[in-house]
């Protein structure tokens, strides 16, 4: 986690910062690392269905869920000084994946005593064209 200016809300690229440490965690297989981005009461909105903290973190039980990733086209949306909306474009591969995918990520952050948690996310799947 990391310490930003509570009088101002949060640049970009610290957020973005942030949610690169929760992607990382997936291609390294750091549960740990994970588990302390992610808030107690973490909701995830996935292609597959709903999913908290637990079954996020869960999913690191075999290995890393990923093999690489590249987050581009961010874009924030203060809510509140302590309250802010990422949203972005995630291509990414799977261990042994022969195939980039693609989705369009919303994660939303707060500052909960002085520390920023991931406390949703929703993913959805980008159609080739």
């Amino acid at each position: 986690m990391q310490n930003i200016d509570s009088n101002s809300p949060p640049s970009l690229n610290e957020i973005l910062g942030l949610e690169k440490r929760v992607w990382t965690a997936l291609v390294e297989g750091d549960a740990q690392a994970d588990r302390a981005l992610l808030s107690p009461d973490f909701l995830g909105v996935h292609p597959t269905g709903f999913a908290n903290r637990d079954d996020h973190v869960g999913q690191f039980a075999n290995a890393p869920t990923m093999a690489s990733f590249e987050l581009s086209e961010a874009q924030l949306r203060v809510l509140t000084n302590d309250v802010v909306l990422l949203s972005y474009r995630a291509d990414y591969e799977r261990p042994g994946a022969v195939m980039t995918e693609v989705m369009l990520i919303s994660s939303l952050w707060e500052k909960r005593h002085e520390v920023w948690v991931n406390s949703f996310s929703q993913d959805t799947p980008l159609e080739r064209q």
